[in-house]
């Protein structure tokens, strides 16, 4: 199978039976090629119903739990959004694809480098920032809405102070469990800045893997 027909059956046979309905999101994961933003070696998996690991804790997330996250956050065009663990890139590359001003920040340099050619290579424009995903962006324009790529413990208070005032939004994955040999389980959450805080509300179950830097201790089950 090619990765074109692969990426068609993606929409067709996994995101669309599986309540993601918006059409921005489903348009752009048409025409975004995962394989593009994979090593040669796992670029088979592209089109897999399961993360891809990157090595030294960075995932291609799963295509259903990435679309169904993109469209929980809602991406309109012209909005600028930031991708907090950005990884290889793809996730950054399906909201600019939306239309959004996309900025991807990630700590590992490699990925970045990477990702910024197969932006390039697409025709995408994502500014690309090296930095401690824990911490966003401080110091800047306030976001129009925030994804944080992956699943973690709670939402750090200084995201907060980062979205717009009145209609910012943060879309992730928050971590309910994480048992050792177990898959961790979680729920995705979308919050909005109400004031100097966030207001979270829960959407729907979601398991994907630990986002590095932000992963909880292990809680032990007897």
């Amino acid at each position: 199978m090619s990765f074109a027909t692969a990426r068609q059956f993606m929409v067709d046979s996994q995101l669309r039976p599986t309540k993601v309905t918006s059409a921005a999101v489903l348009d752009a994961m048409r025409r975004i090629p995962r394989e593009r933003f994979l090593p040669a070696a796992t670029a088979s998996l592209a089109y897999a119903d399961q993360d891809v690991d990157l090595g030294q804790g960075q995932f291609l997330m799963a295509p259903l739990a990435f679309a169904r996250l993109a469209q929980l956050l809602a991406p309109v065009e012209g909005e600028r959004i930031l991708v907090v663990g950005s990884g290889c890139g793809y996730g950054a590359a399906v909201l600019a694809a939306c239309g959004a001003r996309v900025t991807a920040l990630d700590s590992n340099e490699a990925l970045q480098s990477a990702a910024r050619a197969a932006y390039q290579g697409l025709g995408l424009t994502v500014a690309s920032q090296i930095g401690n995903p824990v911490e966003g962006l401080p110091g800047v324009q306030a976001w129009d809405a925030i994804l944080i790529e992956g699943m973690i413990p709670a939402i750090p208070a200084a995201f907060a102070t980062q979205l717009r005032p009145g209609q910012g939004r943060l879309v992730t994955v928050r971590a309910s469990r994480l048992v050792p040999g177990a898959l961790p389980t979680g729920v995705a959450v979308i919050a909005e800045r109400q004031g100097e805080s966030l207001t979270v509300t829960p959407a729907f179950d979601c398991t994907t893997s630990p986002l590095a830097g932000f992963a909880p201790e292990p809680v032990f089950e007897f």
